[in-house]
């Protein structure tokens, strides 16, 4: 089983710029089920996608594809028209949150949005908007969500992944693939990879994801990516200690930052003596996770947190 995306996703693609393209391309050669696009100038046609299939996605599969992808004026007809059920969102940021907001008007059960450097005030903006609605947002700047040979939206590098035991959720990019290449080597795999994003005010958080790999019966362990800056990894710890009974590891990146610093994520900075590595490292082995000392060491640190449990 797997988390938020399976091999009967179907996604749609909002942003149809050089960057969407070239990664829905990707997801296309993995065997995502890609349905649809979005341009307002140019409904009625078809994007041309062909290359050479993914083995590591698809396995067992060679040779070539070639997949047209109709394009619609809005999303509404996109769904209406293909039952899209999922978007990942490339559209530069000054129109990112409109495009978002009209992903949720449109019904889709998940939007995925890649865009980095959204305001801040869309983003409430946003937030505001999806109250009560069915829509999961993951992102902004985010690399996406990957169920290993099913689904992947987003950018992350497909060949990396193996299906298998581990949810791994994160609040870095670069991180996340890091972890994944660790857990694939060690030959524990993923269920699903979910890449929260490092913005201050995003759509799932760290505690949305640990609840859903809690649930999920193939998730045998969970590895969460946190860095300094607010206070999402402490909610996350006190939701471990509460209703995790799965054996957790955690990296926290940014150990040495200096306080009034901003580390590359406009979410990851130490203000007012709060969000500092140590406390949010705390708080994790407070709630029984094994915390990685180094990105190095985050593959060890699932072993050994599965190793306490009684995990094999």
């Amino acid at each position: 089983m797997s988390v938020l995306v399976d091999a009967s996703t179907k996604l749609l693609l909002q942003g149809l710029g050089g960057a969407g393209r070239f990664h829905v391309d990707r997801s296309i050669a993995y065997g995502t089920q890609v349905v649809a696009a979005t341009h307002p100038k140019r409904a009625g046609e078809v994007e041309l996608f062909q290359g050479e299939i993914d083995p590591s996605g698809v396995p067992g599969r060679s040779g070539g594809y070639r997949v047209e992808v109709p394009i619609f004026a809005t999303v509404r007809d996109a769904v209406a028209a293909t039952g899209a059920s999922a978007s990942v969102v490339f559209v530069p940021p000054p129109f990112a949150a409109d495009a978002i907001m009209e992903a949720a008007e449109a019904g889709l059960e998940l939007v995925v949005v890649i865009t980095e450097g959204i305001p801040i005030q869309d983003m409430v903006k946003v937030k505001r908007y999806l109250e009560g609605k069915r829509t999961r947002l993951v992102g902004p700047n985010c690399p996406g969500v990957i169920t290993p040979h099913a689904c992947r939206i987003g950018i992350m590098p497909g060949y990396i992944h193996r299906a298998g035991r581990v949810g791994v959720v994160s609040r870095s990019g670069t991180l996340t693939y890091e972890a994944v290449k660790q857990l694939s080597d060690n030959g524990l795999g993923q269920t699903t990879a979910v890449g929260i994003g490092g913005d201050p005010v995003n759509g799932t958080s760290f505690v949305d994801v640990l609840r859903l790999f809690q649930d999920d019966p193939a998730t045998e362990a969970i590895l969460m990516i946190g860095e300094i800056g607010g206070t999402a990894e402490e909610e996350a710890a006190s939701f471990i200690r509460e209703h995790v009974d799965k054996p957790v590891a955690a990296f926290i990146a940014g150990t040495t930052a200096p306080p009034g610093k901003r580390m590359g994520h406009a979410g990851a900075i130490i203000s007012g003596g709060a969000g500092t590595a140590g406390e949010k490292i705390e708080a994790l082995r407070g709630a029984g996770a094994v915390v990685a000392v180094t990105p190095s060491d985050m593959g060890d640190a699932v072993l050994d947190a599965m190793h306490r449990a009684g995990v094999r």
